[in-house]
Protein backbone atom coordinates (compact mmCIF):
# COMPACT_ATOMS: atom_id res chain seq x y z
CA UNK A 1 0.00 0.00 0.00
CA UNK A 2 1.55 3.36 -1.00
CA UNK A 3 2.40 5.87 1.72
CA UNK A 4 -0.37 8.39 2.46
CA UNK A 5 0.05 10.49 5.62
CA UNK A 6 -3.62 11.52 5.74
CA UNK A 7 -4.69 7.90 5.38
CA UNK A 8 -2.29 6.86 8.14
CA UNK A 9 -3.64 9.58 10.41
CA UNK A 10 -7.23 8.57 9.69
CA UNK A 11 -6.71 4.89 10.46
CA UNK A 12 -4.69 5.66 13.58
CA UNK A 13 -7.53 7.86 14.82
CA UNK A 14 -9.85 4.90 14.34
CA UNK A 15 -7.42 2.70 16.28
CA UNK A 16 -7.34 5.21 19.14
CA UNK A 17 -11.13 5.17 19.33
CA UNK A 18 -11.06 1.38 19.48
CA UNK A 19 -8.36 1.43 22.17
CA UNK A 20 -10.50 3.64 24.44
CA UNK A 21 -12.89 0.71 24.82
CA UNK A 22 -10.21 -1.02 26.88
CA UNK A 23 -9.75 1.76 29.43
CA UNK A 24 -10.31 0.42 32.93
CA UNK A 25 -10.45 -3.19 31.74
CA UNK A 26 -6.91 -4.40 31.03
CA UNK A 27 -4.75 -2.77 33.72
CA UNK A 28 -1.88 -2.89 34.49
CA UNK A 29 -1.45 -3.36 30.74
CA UNK A 30 -2.24 -0.47 28.40
CA UNK A 31 -5.39 -0.73 26.26
CA UNK A 32 -3.72 -1.17 22.88
CA UNK A 33 -5.68 -1.39 19.64
CA UNK A 34 -4.56 -2.71 16.28
CA UNK A 35 -6.03 -2.41 12.82
CA UNK A 36 -4.72 -4.34 9.81
CA UNK A 37 -5.50 -2.65 6.51
CA UNK A 38 -5.22 -4.26 3.09
CA UNK A 39 -5.92 -2.91 -0.40
CA UNK A 40 -8.91 -4.39 -2.19
CA UNK A 41 -9.17 -5.14 -5.91
CA UNK A 42 -10.13 -1.51 -6.62
CA UNK A 43 -7.16 -0.12 -4.71
CA UNK A 44 -9.20 0.98 -1.73
CA UNK A 45 -7.94 0.51 1.84
CA UNK A 46 -10.05 -1.98 3.77
CA UNK A 47 -9.77 -3.07 7.41
CA UNK A 48 -9.25 -6.83 7.35
CA UNK A 49 -8.29 -7.32 10.99
CA UNK A 50 -8.89 -5.58 14.27
CA UNK A 51 -7.90 -6.34 17.82
CA UNK A 52 -7.90 -4.97 21.35
CA UNK A 53 -5.59 -6.08 24.14
CA UNK A 54 -7.09 -8.71 26.44
CA UNK A 55 -6.86 -8.59 30.24
CA UNK A 56 -3.48 -9.72 31.63
CA UNK A 57 -2.47 -13.17 30.43
CA UNK A 58 -4.56 -12.97 27.25
CA UNK A 59 -3.46 -12.13 23.71
CA UNK A 60 -2.33 -8.63 22.82
CA UNK A 61 -4.11 -6.48 20.26
CA UNK A 62 -1.78 -7.41 17.39
CA UNK A 63 -2.40 -11.13 17.89
CA UNK A 64 -6.18 -10.65 17.87
CA UNK A 65 -5.93 -8.54 14.71
CA UNK A 66 -3.67 -11.06 12.94
CA UNK A 67 -6.04 -13.91 13.78
CA UNK A 68 -8.91 -11.84 12.40
CA UNK A 69 -7.03 -10.99 9.20
CA UNK A 70 -5.61 -14.45 8.52
CA UNK A 71 -3.73 -14.62 5.20
CA UNK A 72 -4.91 -11.11 4.32
CA UNK A 73 -2.29 -9.75 6.75
CA UNK A 74 0.51 -10.55 4.29
CA UNK A 75 1.67 -7.35 2.63
CA UNK A 76 -0.78 -5.27 4.68
CA UNK A 77 -0.31 -2.18 6.84
CA UNK A 78 -0.70 -2.56 10.59
CA UNK A 79 -1.85 0.41 12.66
CA UNK A 80 -1.07 -0.03 16.35
CA UNK A 81 -1.56 2.64 19.02
CA UNK A 82 1.49 1.59 21.08
CA UNK A 83 4.81 0.14 19.97
CA UNK A 84 4.54 -3.66 19.59
CA UNK A 85 6.38 -5.51 22.34
CA UNK A 86 9.70 -7.21 21.61
CA UNK A 87 10.11 -9.42 24.67
CA UNK A 88 8.69 -12.63 26.04
CA UNK A 89 6.33 -12.18 29.00
CA UNK A 90 3.06 -13.97 29.56
CA UNK A 91 2.74 -13.94 25.75
CA UNK A 92 5.29 -14.04 22.90
CA UNK A 93 6.49 -10.72 21.40
CA UNK A 94 4.00 -9.06 19.08
CA UNK A 95 6.76 -7.71 16.82
CA UNK A 96 7.74 -11.28 16.00
CA UNK A 97 4.13 -12.19 15.27
CA UNK A 98 3.80 -9.29 12.82
CA UNK A 99 7.03 -10.28 11.08
CA UNK A 100 5.95 -13.91 10.79
CA UNK A 101 2.59 -12.86 9.35
CA UNK A 102 4.34 -10.94 6.56
CA UNK A 103 3.02 -7.47 7.38
CA UNK A 104 4.69 -4.92 5.07
CA UNK A 105 4.23 -1.71 7.05
CA UNK A 106 3.67 -0.93 10.72
CA UNK A 107 2.39 2.51 11.74
CA UNK A 108 2.87 3.22 15.44
CA UNK A 109 1.06 5.87 17.43
CA UNK A 110 3.52 6.08 20.31
CA UNK A 111 6.68 4.29 21.42
CA UNK A 112 6.63 2.35 24.69
CA UNK A 113 7.42 4.78 27.56
CA UNK A 114 9.43 2.13 29.42
CA UNK A 115 13.08 3.07 28.74
CA UNK A 116 14.07 -0.61 28.83
CA UNK A 117 11.61 -1.38 26.04
CA UNK A 118 11.29 1.88 24.08
CA UNK A 119 12.38 1.47 20.46
CA UNK A 120 13.17 -2.24 20.65
CA UNK A 121 9.96 -3.38 19.00
CA UNK A 122 10.42 -0.75 16.32
CA UNK A 123 14.01 -1.92 15.69
CA UNK A 124 13.02 -5.59 15.55
CA UNK A 125 10.53 -4.78 12.82
CA UNK A 126 12.99 -2.61 10.88
CA UNK A 127 15.72 -5.25 11.09
CA UNK A 128 13.29 -7.71 9.52
CA UNK A 129 12.68 -5.36 6.58
CA UNK A 130 9.31 -4.05 7.72
CA UNK A 131 8.68 -0.36 7.00
CA UNK A 132 7.96 1.43 10.28
CA UNK A 133 6.47 4.88 10.82
CA UNK A 134 6.19 6.18 14.39
CA UNK A 135 4.44 9.10 16.05
CA UNK A 136 1.23 9.16 14.01
CA UNK A 137 -1.49 10.73 16.21
CA UNK A 138 1.09 10.76 18.98
CA UNK A 139 -0.64 13.42 21.09
CA UNK A 140 -3.89 11.44 21.15
CA UNK A 141 -1.95 8.32 22.13
CA UNK A 142 -0.05 10.16 24.86
CA UNK A 143 -3.37 11.23 26.38
CA UNK A 144 -4.72 7.70 26.04
CA UNK A 145 -1.68 6.23 27.81
CA UNK A 146 -1.12 8.96 30.39
CA UNK A 147 -1.83 6.56 33.25
CA UNK A 148 0.32 3.76 31.83
CA UNK A 149 3.17 6.22 31.33
CA UNK A 150 2.78 7.78 34.77
CA UNK A 151 2.90 4.40 36.49
CA UNK A 152 6.15 3.56 34.67
CA UNK A 153 7.93 6.90 34.98
CA UNK A 154 6.61 8.21 38.32
CA UNK A 155 5.30 5.06 40.06
CA UNK A 156 1.93 6.78 40.38
CA UNK A 157 -1.35 6.43 38.47
CA UNK A 158 -2.93 9.25 36.53
CA UNK A 159 -5.35 11.08 38.86
CA UNK A 160 -8.78 12.34 37.79
CA UNK A 161 -10.60 14.39 40.43
CA UNK A 162 -14.36 14.71 39.92
CA UNK A 163 -16.36 17.20 41.96
CA UNK A 164 -20.13 17.68 41.93
CA UNK A 165 -20.82 21.05 43.53
CA UNK A 166 -23.83 23.26 44.20
CA UNK A 167 -24.18 26.80 42.90
CA UNK A 168 -22.67 27.99 46.18
CA UNK A 169 -19.69 25.60 45.75
CA UNK A 170 -20.68 23.00 48.35
CA UNK A 171 -20.76 19.20 48.08
CA UNK A 172 -23.17 18.40 50.89
CA UNK A 173 -24.90 19.63 54.02
CA UNK A 174 -23.53 19.21 57.54
CA UNK A 175 -25.23 16.41 59.44
CA UNK A 176 -26.79 14.83 56.37
CA UNK A 177 -25.77 12.04 54.07
CA UNK A 178 -25.55 12.40 50.33
CA UNK A 179 -27.27 15.51 48.96
CA UNK A 180 -28.58 15.32 45.41
CA UNK A 181 -26.75 17.98 43.38
CA UNK A 182 -26.34 16.62 39.83
CA UNK A 183 -29.18 15.76 37.49
CA UNK A 184 -29.68 12.18 36.19
CA UNK A 185 -27.94 12.92 32.90
CA UNK A 186 -24.86 14.24 34.71
CA UNK A 187 -24.85 11.10 36.84
CA UNK A 188 -24.78 8.99 33.69
CA UNK A 189 -21.60 10.82 32.70
CA UNK A 190 -20.13 10.09 36.14
CA UNK A 191 -20.85 6.39 35.78
CA UNK A 192 -19.25 6.52 32.34
CA UNK A 193 -16.11 7.99 33.90
CA UNK A 194 -16.09 5.20 36.47
CA UNK A 195 -16.11 2.59 33.72
CA UNK A 196 -12.93 4.01 32.15
CA UNK A 197 -10.86 4.02 35.35
CA UNK A 198 -9.06 1.18 37.08
CA UNK A 199 -10.02 2.39 40.56
CA UNK A 200 -12.23 4.94 42.29
CA UNK A 201 -11.29 6.47 45.64
CA UNK A 202 -13.14 8.12 48.51
CA UNK A 203 -12.37 8.85 52.15
CA UNK A 204 -13.86 7.10 55.15
CA UNK A 205 -16.00 10.15 55.98
CA UNK A 206 -17.86 9.83 52.69
CA UNK A 207 -18.01 6.05 53.01
CA UNK A 208 -19.72 6.29 56.41
CA UNK A 209 -21.97 9.28 55.66
CA UNK A 210 -23.23 8.15 52.24
CA UNK A 211 -22.78 4.35 52.38
CA UNK A 212 -22.22 4.36 48.60
CA UNK A 213 -21.74 1.47 46.18
CA UNK A 214 -19.32 3.25 43.80
CA UNK A 215 -20.17 0.84 40.98
CA UNK A 216 -20.90 1.61 37.35
CA UNK A 217 -24.67 1.48 37.12
CA UNK A 218 -25.15 2.11 33.43
CA UNK A 219 -27.27 -0.62 31.82
CA UNK A 220 -25.17 -3.70 31.14
CA UNK A 221 -21.96 -2.19 32.52
CA UNK A 222 -21.77 -3.46 36.09
CA UNK A 223 -18.82 -5.64 35.05
CA UNK A 224 -16.97 -2.41 34.13
CA UNK A 225 -17.03 -1.18 37.74
CA UNK A 226 -13.58 -0.14 38.97
CA UNK A 227 -11.77 -1.30 42.08
CA UNK A 228 -13.23 0.67 44.99
CA UNK A 229 -10.60 2.24 47.24
CA UNK A 230 -11.29 3.63 50.72
CA UNK A 231 -8.77 5.76 52.58
CA UNK A 232 -9.47 4.78 56.17
CA UNK A 233 -6.52 5.36 58.50
CA UNK A 234 -8.13 3.59 61.48
CA UNK A 235 -9.98 0.85 59.53
CA UNK A 236 -13.39 2.17 60.63
CA UNK A 237 -15.35 0.96 57.59
CA UNK A 238 -18.33 -1.03 58.93
CA UNK A 239 -18.45 -4.65 57.77
CA UNK A 240 -22.18 -4.05 57.25
CA UNK A 241 -21.58 -1.23 54.76
CA UNK A 242 -22.55 -1.56 51.10
CA UNK A 243 -18.89 -1.52 50.17
CA UNK A 244 -17.82 -4.32 52.50
CA UNK A 245 -20.88 -6.46 51.77
CA UNK A 246 -20.35 -6.28 48.00
CA UNK A 247 -16.57 -6.69 48.06
CA UNK A 248 -16.75 -10.32 46.87
CA UNK A 249 -18.48 -9.06 43.70
CA UNK A 250 -16.56 -5.84 43.01
CA UNK A 251 -13.15 -5.53 44.72
CA UNK A 252 -12.75 -3.14 47.66
CA UNK A 253 -9.28 -2.07 48.78
CA UNK A 254 -8.90 -0.27 52.07
CA UNK A 255 -5.78 1.75 52.85
CA UNK A 256 -5.21 2.07 56.58
CA UNK A 257 -2.35 3.08 58.83
CA UNK A 258 0.16 0.58 60.15
CA UNK A 259 -1.30 1.16 63.62
CA UNK A 260 -4.92 0.34 62.74
CA UNK A 261 -6.54 -2.08 65.19
CA UNK A 262 -5.86 -5.68 64.23
CA UNK A 263 -9.38 -6.84 65.08
CA UNK A 264 -10.94 -4.31 62.71
CA UNK A 265 -8.51 -5.24 59.96
CA UNK A 266 -9.22 -8.94 60.43
CA UNK A 267 -12.99 -8.40 60.33
CA UNK A 268 -12.76 -6.43 57.08
CA UNK A 269 -10.40 -9.00 55.56
CA UNK A 270 -12.83 -11.77 56.51
CA UNK A 271 -15.60 -9.85 54.71
CA UNK A 272 -13.54 -9.85 51.50
CA UNK A 273 -11.92 -6.41 51.69
CA UNK A 274 -8.25 -6.21 50.70
CA UNK A 275 -6.62 -4.23 53.52
CA UNK A 276 -3.39 -2.45 52.62
CA UNK A 277 -1.38 -1.08 55.52
CA UNK A 278 0.69 2.02 54.75
CA UNK A 279 2.57 4.65 56.76
CA UNK A 280 0.25 7.29 58.23
CA UNK A 281 0.35 10.28 60.56
CA UNK A 282 -2.20 11.84 62.88
CA UNK A 283 -3.22 14.00 59.92
CA UNK A 284 -3.99 11.01 57.71
CA UNK A 285 -2.32 9.21 54.81
CA UNK A 286 -0.29 11.29 52.39
CA UNK A 287 -1.69 11.23 48.82
CA UNK A 288 1.77 10.34 47.52
CA UNK A 289 1.78 7.27 49.75
CA UNK A 290 -1.71 6.36 48.51
CA UNK A 291 -0.69 6.68 44.86
CA UNK A 292 2.48 4.68 45.35
CA UNK A 293 0.58 1.86 47.02
CA UNK A 294 -2.01 1.74 44.23
CA UNK A 295 0.57 1.90 41.45
CA UNK A 296 2.48 -0.96 43.06
CA UNK A 297 -0.68 -3.06 42.67
CA UNK A 298 -1.14 -2.17 39.02
CA UNK A 299 -3.50 0.82 39.07
CA UNK A 300 -2.83 3.20 36.16
CA UNK A 301 -5.95 5.40 36.20
CA UNK A 302 -7.48 6.60 39.47
CA UNK A 303 -10.75 8.51 39.81
CA UNK A 304 -11.08 10.49 43.05
CA UNK A 305 -14.68 11.28 44.05
CA UNK A 306 -14.19 12.78 47.50
CA UNK A 307 -15.18 13.94 50.03
CA UNK A 308 -14.00 17.44 50.68
CA UNK A 309 -10.93 16.61 52.78
CA UNK A 310 -9.69 13.95 50.37
CA UNK A 311 -10.21 16.31 47.43
CA UNK A 312 -8.32 19.09 49.18
CA UNK A 313 -5.47 16.75 50.12
CA UNK A 314 -5.00 15.65 46.51
CA UNK A 315 -5.14 19.23 45.22
CA UNK A 316 -2.66 20.48 47.81
CA UNK A 317 -0.33 17.56 47.12
CA UNK A 318 -0.29 18.69 43.47
CA UNK A 319 -1.08 15.23 42.13
CA UNK A 320 -4.28 15.98 40.19
CA UNK A 321 -3.86 15.50 36.44
CA UNK A 322 -7.46 15.94 35.28
CA UNK A 323 -10.21 17.87 37.05
CA UNK A 324 -13.91 17.84 36.24
CA UNK A 325 -16.27 20.13 38.15
CA UNK A 326 -20.01 19.64 37.60
CA UNK A 327 -22.13 22.46 39.01
CA UNK A 328 -25.75 21.67 39.77
CA UNK A 329 -28.67 24.07 39.66
CA UNK A 330 -29.19 24.06 43.45
CA UNK A 331 -27.96 26.02 46.44
CA UNK A 332 -27.24 24.26 49.73
CA UNK A 333 -27.01 27.28 52.01
CA UNK A 334 -25.20 28.14 55.26
CA UNK A 335 -24.92 24.51 56.43
CA UNK A 336 -23.14 23.55 53.24
CA UNK A 337 -19.83 21.65 53.20
CA UNK A 338 -17.30 23.56 51.03
CA UNK A 339 -16.16 21.47 48.07
CA UNK A 340 -12.47 21.61 49.00
CA UNK A 341 -12.77 21.88 52.79
CA UNK A 342 -12.00 25.60 52.80
CA UNK A 343 -9.65 25.73 49.83
CA UNK A 344 -10.81 28.23 47.21
CA UNK A 345 -12.22 26.22 44.30
CA UNK A 346 -12.28 29.22 41.99
CA UNK A 347 -8.57 29.74 42.55
CA UNK A 348 -7.90 26.11 41.68
CA UNK A 349 -9.93 26.41 38.48
CA UNK A 350 -7.84 29.44 37.46
CA UNK A 351 -4.50 27.85 38.34
CA UNK A 352 -2.24 28.29 35.27
CA UNK A 353 -0.95 24.74 35.56
CA UNK A 354 -4.34 23.59 34.24
CA UNK A 355 -5.93 24.35 30.90
CA UNK A 356 -9.57 23.89 29.99
CA UNK A 357 -10.16 21.20 27.41
CA UNK A 358 -13.94 21.09 27.59
CA UNK A 359 -16.91 22.93 29.08
CA UNK A 360 -20.63 23.03 28.56
CA UNK A 361 -24.07 22.04 29.83
CA UNK A 362 -25.59 18.70 30.76
CA UNK A 363 -29.24 19.51 31.14
CA UNK A 364 -29.35 22.39 33.67
CA UNK A 365 -25.95 21.43 35.11
CA UNK A 366 -22.74 22.98 33.84
CA UNK A 367 -19.32 21.37 33.74
CA UNK A 368 -15.68 22.28 33.26
CA UNK A 369 -12.98 19.76 32.39
CA UNK A 370 -9.38 20.83 33.05
CA UNK A 371 -6.12 19.03 32.32
CA UNK A 372 -2.64 19.66 33.63
CA UNK A 373 -0.56 21.46 31.02
CA UNK A 374 1.83 19.12 29.32
CA UNK A 375 -0.50 16.21 30.11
Amino acid sequence: MPFDSSRDSRFMSAAVRLARRGLGKVWPNPPVACLIVQTDEKGRPVVVGRGLTSPPGGPHAEVHALRHAGEKARGATCYVTLEPCSHYGRTPPCSAALIEAGVARVVIGMLDPNPRVCGRGEKMLQDAGVEVISGVQREACEILYAGFTSRITSQEPNVFLKLAVSKDRCIGRTGEGQVKISNPLSMRHVHGYRATHDAILIGIGTAVADDPQLTCRLPGMKSSSPVRVIVDRQARLPVTSNLARTSPDVPVWLLCGNDAEREKVQALSAAGVLVIRVPATDHGIDPKVILGALAARGITRLMVEGGAHIARAFVEADVVDDLCVVTGDVEIGPEGIPALAGLDLERVLKDPKFHRIDAGHVGRDTYQYLRRRGG
